[in-house]
């Protein structure tokens, strides 16, 4: 368990310092890839194939994994830890997401800056919509990008950090409610739901003891009122440090589609609430 706290926090601060690295197609590419090979060739509207990805995709992705994991043991102690920090770093986004974040505000067209960092229909949003989005979007992908990558690099080394982030993608790519992925993307969607439960909450607290609360579980009030069992947590935390207004009723794919609030605060946002959200973490 050392080894892999040392080489949690090594990993963490490799990414902070260099984030993404451009000489290497990054891993989760590859995942990505073995997903849309797996649906074009097996695609079908059913649970079961669904399923079957699920498993394709965790056997190659968990195999390759631990390949590397058990390979790398058998080098001295401090090239383990470095070399397994290294390609760790590479499944965590937290440089990558702060970076995204950040380049909202100064944005020339900051509807299509935050395009790239949501599902929601952008076409219309107002600025201050903009700016909730965004926060939203860095508050669940703490989550997401951060907090359960090494959450599970710690408890498992390699093999964890690389299994969650392929359930992770799997998720992003078919976990949908839509009439192409509600049955097919439904495994993959319940599995990131159990895989996000304990980092989602980890997460929260965290971040209303960033922004030093009295009561760090108030989240949980609005948190658990979002249709994910997950995702409200961060979400309403980051709302209730900020003292703004997250959530509400959102257009996506030409519907609006009624949502929830979170937090007490005010609702109209302006960028230096982004910049304080930033600053927080």
């Amino acid at each position: 368990m050392l080894t892999n706290l040392l080489i949690t926090i090594l990993a963490y601060i490799i990414d902070r310092l260099f984030g993404e690295f451009g000489f290497i197609r990054h891993p989760v590419i590859y995942i990505g890839d073995t997903i849309d090979f797996f649906e074009k060739k097996f695609y079908q509207d059913s649970v079961v194939r669904g399923c079957l990805l699920v498993l394709f995709v965790l056997a190659i992705s968990g195999t390759l994994a631990t390949v590397i994991y058990l390979y790398l043991a058998y080098l001295p102690l401090w090239i383990n830890i470095l070399a397994s920090a290294f390609i760790a770093s590479m499944f965590i986004a937290h440089n990558m997401l702060r970076q995204s974040v950040a380049a909202v505000i100064t944005a020339e067209d900051k509807r299509a800056a935050i395009a790239q960092l949501v599902s929601r229909d952008t076409e219309n949003l107002k600025e201050s919509d903009i700016y909730k989005a965004a926060i939203e979007t860095y508050a669940e992908n703490l989550s997401d990008g951060v907090v359960a990558p090494l959450f599970y690099l710690l408890l498992f080394n390699l093999p964890g950090i690389v299994i969650y982030k392929a359930v992770n993608t799997m998720d992003s790519m078919v976990g949908y409610r839509n009439e192409r992925y509600e049955k097919f993307g439904k495994c993959a969607a319940r599995l990131d739901d159990i895989l996000n439960y304990i980092p989602s909450r980890i997460t929260a607290v965290l971040i209303m003891l960033a922004g030093k609360q009295k009561h760090i579980f108030a989240f949980y009030k609005d948190g658990k009122k979002h249709e994910s069992p997950n995702a409200g947590h961060p979400i309403t935390a980051m709302a209730t440090v900020l003292k703004i207004q997250l959530g509400g009723d959102t257009a996506y794919f030409g519907e609006v589609k009624k949502k929830a609030t979170f937090g007490e605060g005010r609702a109209q946002l302006c960028a230096d609430d982004i910049k304080r959200a930033l600053l927080l973490i």
